[in-house]
Parts: structure tokens; C-alpha cells; sequence
């Protein structure tokens, strides 16, 4: 059998680390033996576990290991980071090392190297010259890139319960549409109402529901009074809001009362059309043709927004970016630094963004449907916290307790 040595260190028993390590070592059929573990007796005070692991081959250890570091379990041995140069544009060495969302080091000439803009599904690139290690999408690789391969060398930090901060405590990770709404909310208005006071980024990503469900005027409200300070959405937001705006619909409902409205399914296309011949959003707002909505609340207040398109769009608006690839890229520049994503109604665009933000930006996705949520979750977005609630309740109420100036 193949043995290794890890070692755990920090708040391992009340951000249950050590019982996931040990989970895992027996999920995959290994063996461990805990060979050393002092346990801290206030909650400030971290843990040590030192662990052996038997496993058949040393595949089987590899693929051991590389699902521990998630966990912060680091072999005792260390030795620097294998480097391969790219030898093709575009595309990664074999054997190249995937990254989380966590706060990931490389060993490189015996130092730690934090890695610089950390992304999920990502290489890593090392610039010897400048001693610095970045995040990397495939398709930024150029050839003669040192990429990072295997696991070791790499030390991946996982996130500690104590250090998520008052909603996180408050909330846990699980999903269930049985958690109290009105607690939840008033929690999401106190990190709102944090967030802008130390002026902290916070994101919201939305999808064409937050309209449909009537609560576009909600939105518009956060991102007028600064609660919101960057928009992230696709053509269906933005062009069902700019219908609301111009026609009082969406997808040819009268939101006013719901009821249908003659040649209403007509509406988001008469808005796409008035917007593009106006030659943008912005145009529109400064013309005069749009006047109240979200989209017309970014552009007066400087809200930068990302509207990513998709195959089945309309149109689509002339902000829409329809290179995914560059709109990813967008949305990469805007990210950066958030403390707080706020992901309402959106599956697609939550995936998208779950991916680009690290473990440490705070995450609250609500979506009627539960599977949505449980997908964010399960693409490694395991930071999220997922909130069961129509999309146009919850932001009704967390505008209700903005007003009364719930930041206590």
C-alpha cells in the first residue's frame, strides 16, 4: 500500500474539516490513522490534526489527495509546484492542476505564492520573472505559459465557519423552503445595509422572473439608493424591464392587475426595437424614450451592468455582449473584489457567476425552485447560501425592511 502523511491546521472541528477529511478517506476506500490531534478549548483557538493514509496505488493516493486539499488536509513532504510550458495556444499542458474557488498557494523556489484572481475550473500560470501566480482561463493559455500540473505543491485554504460572518452563521448551507423568510430577509437588508456604509461591492444577478413577478420597481429601488453595485443579467432582464417601462407589461402581461393585454406577446420585441433605434440603453435614458425602470436606474446613477446574450435572444439589446466568451471576460472586471452577490431568479447566470467568484464573496441566491439552488451548490459554489421564495416576495419585503432602516 501507498502511505502519506497530511496535516490539518486551524479551525478543523467547529467548521467540521476534520470529519470531511475523514468521510472522504473512507468514501474512497483508504485507510487513516490519526497519529497526532490537539484540539483548541475556545473557539479562537485553532486545532492540529496530523493524519496517515493508506491507499492501493499511488493513483489512488493521488486522487486522494487532491480531493483532501478542499478541505485544507496538506501533505507533510512539501516539494514546489510542477511547471510545464503551454505548447499551444488556448489549451492547457496534460496533467494541468484545476483549481476551486478557494484561496489557493503554489510552492514556487521554496515560497508560497498566493494566486491572483481566483476563479474555479482555472489553471494557474506562474510568472517566474515577477514571482507572482495568476488564475488562468484556458482560453488566455499562449504558448510557452508555466502551468501549473499535479497536485503537488498546491495548498488550497478552506473557508472557516467563524469567518463567514453574521448571515452565514445565521443561515448554515442547506436548502429548504421551510427556513424562515422574514428572518432571512432581514438579514440579507443588514449585509446590505453593512455593505454600503463601508462601501463594500455587491453584486445582483437576476433573471427575466425579477420582472415578470413585479418586482423590477424593487430593484430599481436598490440600485438607486446604492444598495446594488453592479448589475449582472442576460437580454430577458433588461428587455422585459424596458417593455414594463415603455408599456406597462412583461411578456404581454399588464403587471398592474395580470391580466393579458391584445398583441401583448409583441411588447418585448416593440422595446427591443425602440431601444435599438435609439442606438443603446443609455440613449434611450438620455433621450428621453426611457424613463423608470432598472435598466433606466443604472444608467442615471452609474451602475455598471454586464448583459450577457444567449442563442434564444431577441434582438438583442445593443449592450448585449453575445461573445460568451468576452462576456465572461466582462463580468470577470466587474467582479473583482465583491463582498456580496446577491443571485435572484437565474439558474444559467447563477452558474456563470458562481464560477467566476471565490469562496470568500458572500453569496445569496433565491430561486422558487429548489433544484436551482441545489445546482449552484453542487458546481462547487459551496459558499452559497440558498433561500426557497418567489423572486418578487423576497425583494418586495427586502426593500420594505431598506425603508424602515433595518441595519441593526
Amino acid at each position: 500500500m501507498v502511505e502519506e502523511t497530511v496535516e490539518l491546521r486551524g479551525h478543523i472541528i467547529d467548521s467540521l474539516l476534520l470529519p470531511k477529511v475523514l468521510d472522504q478517506v473512507l468514501a474512497r476506500g483508504a485507510e487513516f490513522e490519526i497519529e497526532q490531534i490537539d484540539i483548541g478549548v475556545r473557539r479562537s483557538d485553532p486545532s492540529h490534526a496530523r493524519i496517515r493514509l493508506r491507499a492501493d496505488s499511488k493513483s489512488d493516493m493521488d486522487e486522494l489527495l487532491v480531493a483532501l486539499k478542499v478541505h485544507g488536509a496538506e501533505a507533510i513532504e512539501s516539494e514546489d509546484a510542477g511547471l510545464v510550458a503551454a505548447d499551444i495556444e488556448g489549451a492547457f499542458p496534460e496533467g494541468f492542476y484545476s483549481t476551486t474557488n478557494l484561496r489557493t498557494l503554489v510552492r514556487f523556489h521554496g515560497e508560497w505564492l498566493e494566486v491572483e484572481n481566483q476563479e474555479m475550473d482555472r489553471g494557474i500560470v506562474v510568472n517566474a520573472s515577477a514571482g507572482r501566480a495568476f488564475c488562468t482561463p484556458m482560453h488566455r493559455i499562449r504558448r510557452g505559459d508555466m502551468v501549473v500540473v499535479g497536485h503537488r505543491g498546491v495548498r488550497v485554504i478552506p473557508l472557516e465557519r467563524q469567518a463567514r460572518g453574521q448571515l452565514f452563521e445565521f443561515m448554515g448551507s442547506d436548502i429548504s423552503p421551510e427556513k424562515p423568510k422574514l428572518a432571512v430577509v432581514r438579514e440579507v437588508a443588514r449585509e446590505l445595509w453593512k455593505c454600503r456604509g463601508e462601501k463594500k461591492k455587491t453584486l445582483f444577478v437576476g433573471g427575466p422572473a425579477v420582472i415578470h413577478t413585479g418586482a423590477g420597481g424593487s430593484l430599481a429601488y436598490l440600485v438607486r439608493e446604492g444598495f446594488i453595485s453592479v448589475l449582472l443579467a442576460g437580454n430577458g432582464l433588461a428587455a422585459h424591464d424596458i417593455e414594463y417601462a415603455l408599456y406597462g407589461t412583461s411578456l404581454g402581461v399588464r403587471l398592474s392587475d395580470g391580466s393579458l393585454v391584445q398583441g401583448g406577446h409583441r411588447n418585448h420585441l416593440r422595446a427591443i426595437n425602440a431601444i435599438r433605434r435609439a442606438g443603446s440603453i443609455k440613449a434611450a435614458v438620455e433621450s428621453g424614450l426611457l424613463t423608470r425602470g432598472v435598466m433606466h436606474a443604472c444608467v442615471t446613477k452609474g451602475v455598471p451592468f454586464v448583459l450577457a446574450g444567449s442563442i434564444r435572444d431577441d434582438g438583442p439589446l445593443p449592450e448585449v455582449i453575445t461573445d460568451v466568451v468576452a462576456a465572461a471576460d466582462a463580468m470577470r472586471q466587474h467582479i473583482r473584489g465583491a463582498y456580496l452577490a446577491l443571485v435572484v431568479a437565474s439558474t444559467l447566470h447563477a452558474v456563470a457567476v458562481g464560477n467566476i467568484l471565490p469562496a470568500e464573496t458572500r453569496l445569496v441566491a433565491v430561486d422558487i425552485n429548489p433544484a436551482s439552488l441545489t445546482k449552484l451548490m453542487d458546481r462547487g459554489s459551496f459558499q452559497t447560501i440558498g433561500v426557497v421564495s418567489d423572486a418578487g416576495l423576497f425583494l418586495r419585503e427586502l426593500v420594505e425592511f431598506l425603508q424602515k432602516g433595518c441595519s441593526q
